[in-house]
């Protein structure tokens, strides 16, 4: 098995952290330094994170959460936001490439005017959609190195977005996808892993198939 099979099989989502465990501003950026390499939609990383490690705000954000108690305990919070905008940044993300001389002047207008009006077309419902999904790339890819660099997270949509943006400040441009708690497991009354499905019963081949309940398929 390669080390990335382990990796993925050994995240889960935790549900409990040892309290009072600290996650330094160099641990968090470390993760970050990998979460750059996400995919995203004409590479417009959409994804923005706040990381909130500061007692008393976390301490409104666990009221904004249900009052979870993983939240409480996490080392931190954080959300993953999508930017509703990113589209306009289509000109900046592709200057680099444009000075290096891998695009001419005519590629790069066409690459900007093209996303523009791609998002534009779509409309705000396409470009909410599209927020949530490419920072819900990038959000996956961040549970994975943060595994790998010996932390343990969990996602969560269990709280209140507007509370959050509210105490968080955040701009009407960026959607919240999810909420992540991080930190380390308490795993001594962690559960057996939940029930995943069979490859059959989520993949299909040429035409959509669903499995029935009694074995046979159905389309």
């Amino acid at each position: 098995m390669s080390e990335f099979s382990v990796l993925l099989k050994k995240r889960r989502s935790a549900n409990k952290f040892v309290p009072s465990v600290p996650i330094s501003t160099a641990d968090i950026e470390d993760i970050m330094s990998l979460v750059k390499f996400a995919p995203s939609a004409f590479n417009l990383q959409h994804a923005h994170y706040v990381v909130v490690t500061d007692p008393e705000t976390k301490e409104r954000v666990y009221e904004a959460a249900q009052r979870q108690y993983k939240v409480k305990t996490a080392s931190a919070v954080i959300i993953v936001l999508g930017d509703l905008e990113a589209y306009k940044n289509a000109g900046r993300i592709n200057e680099g490439l444009l000075h290096l001389g891998v695009m001419d002047q005519r590629e790069y207008d066409h690459t900007v005017s093209s996303v523009h009006s791609f998002y534009e077309a779509g409309g705000e419902p396409f470009k909410r959609d599209e927020a949530i999904r490419n920072a819900s790339l990038s959000a996956m890819l961040f549970m994975l190195a943060a595994k790998d660099k010996g932390w343990d997270t969990c996602p969560m949509i269990g709280f209140d977005p507007e509370a959050v943006r509210e105490i968080l400040q955040i701009p009407d441009r960026y959607v919240p996808a999810m909420m992540i708690t991080i930190g380390k497991e308490d795993t001594s009354s962690q559960r057996v892993r939940g029930y995943r499905k069979p490859v059959g019963e989520f993949v299909s081949y040429n035409t959509f198939r669903s499995e029935s309940k009694t074995g046979g398929t159905s389309k």
